[in-house]
């Protein structure tokens, strides 16, 4: 079988003049970056008198090893709604070179349901990153050189929140010492790097609704503290107009297409634990008003993802969604079940039966906790048995949720259409979409709910230091700020090993800090890395380009 660049390479693309043309943009807020690839115009959000479209978010069960396809399955969805004469845009995000030149390859989806051109999208894509991180870095060295210039803010250099960074994975800048060499070089000081999809400001550009709120943003973004405590912003070191010029061309969504030429905005790629995990509010806007249809993802699993992205992302741009599609897999619910992953392909009922709550849980969790008509997604492989299908479709039923057969792996949009037509039927149903919680409860009463309502913990317990943490946060007035919970994402709870559907657990609440511009509190279960290392045998070791300038090895 051909692999994923193998494929991408094999398809003819259409210029994305065609593409604009099939989703309905005129040429006048199109702008090219060569033939198949093109940033719009903010404009056309305001200008467009067409009606907005309906929201669908494709989320899925826990993650595993074994993997369950999710951005595939948004983009396979998108061409089948195509395939069945529906009018369509899928807004995903973009993927960072941390992931691609590591273990976890890149984010443009896989087989037959992919959105092209592929290496440019992995690679560079239109440059977003390298602004976002430039705004990042500028925004650092105006921090050093305040200091360095007297410290008129009384900035305290062990209090600096802010860190430098770079879109790659490099754990030998976790932790750095800079400014050495004397007084002329910078104030010495330990210091650390995040990879650029932790860095506040791409959260910041995901959210902003406009250039002015973006700035808006911006200047709210908290840097660290004086000597008595008091947050220090970006607006008061006067860094915002230059971060935000910086980033004009980074705002404006990026057009693509999929290999069956259904127009995608792939726009943003915030990390899915210290931050929110969706594509940018402006790109899913657009799709909407492109799109009778707009189909859109996020990151891991349903507790994390899809609370996020329900919980702030719509909240914050006032969305309402209309369906959710929640992916599952055979072999990760048996992984879930406790099957080791060298023994997924064999049947084993025992070991379905025992991890299918993991996905029911987040059945429920969409349907009673958020209001909203899901639908399951059974990503298929060749191992799978009737006998095990039977089973999911079966248990899905008694909760009152179709469990849809999906091959778009394999076969594209063609292999989608029944789950096409299954969200097209949700949506003409009503829903009674509300939140978690409400913002106007205490922080523990916030991350409290989350725990309970989504996790279905038992409690949480808060370290001294985040206690000292939420009281100095509320005391500054940030309290009524919706939760970005940090955890790991292979468990509803905070240990990784808890597989399937635990409960009866307690969530340790270990460090909670403010992301003032993203407009959330950052609340760490465990030790999240903002900067992950390479693996032993990296994927950059496979990745090649010839004479003729063809790459070969992504994936």
């Amino acid at each position: 079988m051909k692999t994923d660049i193998e494929i991408a390479q094999s398809v003819e693309m259409r210029r994305i003049s065609e593409i604009a043309e099939t989703a309905g943009i005129d040429e006048k807020y199109l702008e090219y970056y060569g033939r198949y690839k093109a940033k719009i115009n903010l404009s056309l959000l305001s200008e467009s008198k067409k009606e907005e479209g309906k929201l669908i978010l494709v989320t899925a069960i826990t993650p595993t090893p074994a993997g369950e396809g999710k951005t595939t399955t948004t983009i396979g969805l998108a061409d089948g709604l195509r395939k069945i004469g529906k009018n369509v845009v899928v807004a995903l995000r973009e993927p960072s070179l941390g992931p691609v030149f590591g273990v976890k390859g890149g984010a443009a989806g896989g087989g037959y349901a992919q959105v092209v051109p592929m290496e440019d999208i992995n690679l560079h894509f239109t440059g977003d990153f390298h602004a976002i991180g430039a705004a990042n870095n500028l925004l650092a060295a105006m921090i050093d050189n305040h200091i360095y210039q007297g410290n008129a803010l009384r900035i305290n250099p062990q209090r600096i929140t802010w860190h430098r960074c770079v879109d790659m994975n490099d754990r030998q800048l976790r932790f750095i010492v800079d400014g050495c060499g004397g007084k002329v070089n910078g104030v010495t000081r330990e210091d650390s790097y995040d990879i650029t999809v932790a860095s506040e400001i791409m959260a910041v550009l995901c959210l902003a609704t406009s250039r002015s709120n973006l700035k808006e943003r911006l200047s709210k973004i908290v840097i660290g503290y004086t000597y008595d405590e008091k947050p220090v912003t970006a607006g008061d070191l006067k860094a915002v107009g230059a971060m935000a010029a910086l980033l004009k061309d980074a705002i404006k969504p990026n057009l693509v297409q999929t290999l069956e030429g259904t127009p995608a905005l792939v726009h943003g790629g915030p990390f899915a634990n210290i931050a929110h995990g969706c594509n940018s509010v402006m790109a899913t806007k657009m799709a909407m008003k492109l799109g009778d249809y707009a189909i859109t993802e996020a990151g891991f699993g349903a507790d994390l993802g899809a609370e996020k992205f329900l919980d702030i992302k719509c909240r914050s741009a006032e969305l309402k969604p209309s369906a959710v599609v929640i992916v599952a897999t055979i072999r990760a619910l048996k992984m879930h079940g406790g099957v080791d992953k060298k023994n997924l392909g064999p049947e084993n009922l025992e070991a379905l039966e025992k991890g299918l709550p993991n996905l029911l849980r987040h059945v429920e969790n969409i349907k009673e906790v958020y209001g909203l008509p899901a639908v399951v997604a059974l990503n298929k492989f060749p191992t799978d048995t009737d006998a095990e299908i039977d089973l999911v479709i079966k248990k899905c039923r008694e909760l009152g949720v179709n469990a849809v057969l999906s091959t778009v792996h394999a076969n594209g949009g063609n292999g989608g259409i029944e789950l096409a037509n299954e969200i097209v039927k949700l949506c003409e149903e009503e829903n009674d979409f509300h939140y978690a919680y409400e913002l106007e409860g205490t922080i523990e009463d916030k991350i409290r709910a989350i725990v309970q309502k989504v996790y279905r913990g038992k409690d949480i317990s808060i370290l001294p230091a985040a206690k000292k943490q939420i009281d100095h946060l509320t005391e500054l007035g940030y309290s009524n700020l919706p939760i970005c919970m940090a955890k790991t994402q292979y468990s509803f709870s905070d240990d990784a090993k808890k597989i399937g559907a635990p409960d009866n657990f307690t969530v340790t609440i270990k460090n909670v800090k403010i992301s003032a511009g993203a407009g959330f509190i950052v609340v760490l279960t465990g030790d999240i890395m903002t900067m992950p290392g390479l693996p032993k045998e990296p994927a950059a070791e496979r990745i090649d380009i010839d004479d003729n300038g063809v790459i070969s090895g992504l994936f």
